[in-house]
């Protein structure tokens, strides 16, 4: 593949770009507008830095928060149908049978 027109154009271009950046940033304002960058940039890592170390307090939070809003539900709900709650133990403890305790129907499953 060899050197045609477009790419020799794109070149020149790319070049005069560089040099015209180079000038601009080594006048006054670019001079100003790289300490205004560096600046933000300063800035926007400390933002950074300060909110990392405020995660974990943050999903303390979080997780306080949720526990003692599904407390709430659960004391909620207990109030107002208090026989749920002996349902559900007697439900889930038929799960937690082993298949092959006397009860649960999985011995005649075999036979």
């Amino acid at each position: 593949m060899g050197v045609n027109k477009k790419h020799l154009a794109t070149f020149i271009l790319g070049a005069a770009a560089g040099v015209a950046m180079n000038k601009y940033l080594n006048s006054e304002d670019g001079e100003k507008m790289v300490e205004n960058l560096k600046e933000k940039g300063k800035q926007l890592k400390s933002e950074a830095e300060s909110a990392a170390d405020r995660v974990p307090q943050y999903f303390e939070d979080l997780k306080a928060g949720a526990n003692e809003k599904f407390n709430e539900i659960v004391g909620n709900l207990k109030e107002k149908y208090p026989d749920v709650e002996k349902m559900l133990n007697d439900l889930f403890a038929g799960f937690s049978k082993s298949k092959n305790e006397p009860g649960t129907g999985a011995e005649e499953e075999k036979a």
